[in-house]
């Protein structure tokens, strides 16, 4: 019922151009008939509730390009985070490679300094054993020049002494090493 009281109201309005025209309600009149087609036009979409639907539908689509909007604006704040962590995780790694690299620096620094070391105390040896070889040989050639010098006297003195010395000077001096033996010994 309201919807035909609009419809009579809007067809009034609509033919109030048609009276003063002096056609009145006749079909012939065009816009009569365009007037009255629109009103029943808008009328039946009224009816039909087409503006809710189309604003409902408007509505979602609002509602769906909003929440598309929040999930891009929470994907691109995510996005940032975990790019913020590779950058501070990228730096910290940057870092501890430096640190290793000094590291590794100092430590071959100090076994450079630790094999120096051990060079020079390497030579040291060697050189205090080529010396002690050296004292020994020395020792050694001195002791075998003393015995030989010893050997070629006694030798000589004995000849010497073989044809200066007589049987009872030769019995006094046995007597006497014998005597001297025999007080080392006791």
């Amino acid at each position: 019922m309201k919807f035909l009281n609009t419809l009579m109201a809007a067809s009034v309005i609509g033919a109030t151009p048609a009276f003063a025209a002096g056609g009145g309600f006749t079909l012939g009149n065009t816009d009569f008939v365009v007037a009255i087609a629109f009103v029943i036009f808008i009328g039946v979409l009224i009816y039909l509730k087409v503006p809710g639907m189309v604003g409902g539908m408007l509505d979602k689509r609002a509602e769906g390009i909003q929440s598309e909007l929040d999930e891009a604006r929470a994907l691109r704040e995510e996005a940032q985070s975990i790019l913020a962590g590779y950058k501070r995780k990228q730096k910290e790694v940057a870092e501890q490679a430096q640190q290793i690299v000094a590291n590794a620096k100092s430590e071959a620094q100090a076994a450079a300094e630790h094999a120096k070391e051990d060079i020079k105390t390497s030579i040291a040896r060697r050189l205090k054993a080529a010396e002690d070889q050296i004292d020994s040989a020395q020792a050694s050639a001195v002791k075998e020049v003393r015995d030989t010098a010893a050997s070629v006297a006694i030798a000589a003195a004995s000849d010497v002494i073989a044809k200066g010395m007589t049987a009872k000077d030769a019995g006094s001096l046995i007597d006497a090493a014998i005597a001297d033996v025999g007080e080392k010994l006791h």
